[in-house]
């Protein structure tokens, strides 16, 4: 009997386009002869439905129709979701585990995550804490501090803050360039680099379009390099590391997902080996740190034998170009596979 899985995809978030073309991707790579797949798409404005139209829609961003049936998740703990019929009543559909291919707040962020549990619905993806502390940066540079992993030094900012007090001693601190980041976005939105007070002052104003709280860090030279990490519980593996040689002055949003982009990705990284063990081990420290469990990618910048941690992102990108499922691939698991045993470690999060 197959296992039924629900695709969650969308939502209220600004990496809602990433979340339609990660959800094509996965859709295209589950296997059918083991799962029942089912998909539930969330609007812009975070209202849920049932879609069972062709996938190809979905990345186009022209599933939404307004015949479709809305969708809500019972805390019954009946394991399944609420669908309504053309006739204003709504049935149970039962499902194992849900995948939510979700990026940033209102999925990324422990909320899709405390709901789903609150349901008792299994799920794919790090639980409530880890999403939170992950898609906080400030709180997970805290944690990364603690467990003594090398990062950039940073302060934060809060728009109750005396931003002219905060910005003199961005100065003095960690000079420049600098980075300017909101402290909950995704994709390299919001970010930009300071090479003097006039380019902080404009990089600060984006970055609070994005979020009541920012980072602003100091500027690390060298290669920027990720690493794919699966599994939990005291058994955690890493991929082989993989090199982002960004077309532009950083690695911003349409250098990850412009179909143009002359981003170039070196999988494996062109490293000396005991540099790329020294990164596989702070990606397992990095994701065990956050009482991580079941995927994430690790980002760091790597100078000479230096290795020092950028971020975590705990439901990375699932596009045909993106980094997390490509590293596995190069690590001998398959897109295919990998999706199965992200599922799989669903299913037994709660045992053993």
């Amino acid at each position: 009997m197959k296992q039924i899985i629900c695709v969650l995809f969308g939502g209220c978030s600004t990496e809602y386009e990433i979340s339609l073309r990660s959800a094509e991707s996965v859709l295209a790579n589950l296997d059918r002869t083991q799962y029942e797949v089912i998909t539930v798409g969330i609007t812009k404005e975070g209202k849920w439905f049932w879609y069972d139209g062709p996938t190809d829609r979905i990345a186009a961003d022209e599933w939404y129709s307004p015949s479709l049936r809305p969708v809500a998740v019972p805390l019954d703990h009946s394991s399944s979701l609420l669908v309504m019929g053309n006739d204003g009543t709504y049935s149970h559909i039962r499902v194992d585990a849900v995948f939510p291919v979700l990026h940033g707040k209102n999925g990324e962020d422990g909320t899709v995550q405390g709901l789903l549990e609150l349901a008792e619905i299994p799920y794919v993806g790090v639980g409530v804490l880890a999403s939170a502390v992950g898609m906080d940066k400030d709180h997970a540079k805290m944690v990364f501090a603690h467990a003594g992993i090398g990062q950039a030094n940073w302060i934060t900012l809060r728009r109750q803050d005396d931003q002219t007090a905060m910005l003199d001693e961005a100065e003095r601190k960690l000079g420049y360039p600098m980075f300017v980041k909101p402290a909950n976005a995704g994709s390299s939105i919001g970010i930009g680099k300071a090479k003097d007070r006039n380019e902080l002052n404009q990089a600060v104003a984006n970055a609070f379009e994005y979020d009541q709280k920012i980072i602003i860090e100091e500027f690390l030279c060298g290669h920027e390099v990720e690493c794919a990490v699966l599994g939990g519980k005291g058994n955690i593996i890493a991929s082989c590391v993989g090199e982002v040689l960004a077309s532009q002055e950083f690695y911003t949003y349409d250098a990850k997902y412009a179909a143009d982009s002359t981003s170039v990705v070196v999988i494996p990284a062109d490293l000396d080996e005991s540099v790329s063990e020294q990164v596989r081990e702070n990606a397992i420290k990095a994701f065990a740190a956050l009482d991580g469990y079941g995927l994430s990618r690790v980002d760091f910048f790597v100078d000479g034998d230096k290795v020092r941690i950028n971020e975590i992102n705990t439901m990375p990108g699932f596009t045909s170009i993106s980094m997390y499922p490509k590293l596995f691939a190069q690590s001998g698991i398959p897109y295919s596979e990998l999706l199965t045993r992200l599922i799989n470690l669903a299913l037994e999060r709660n045992h053993g």
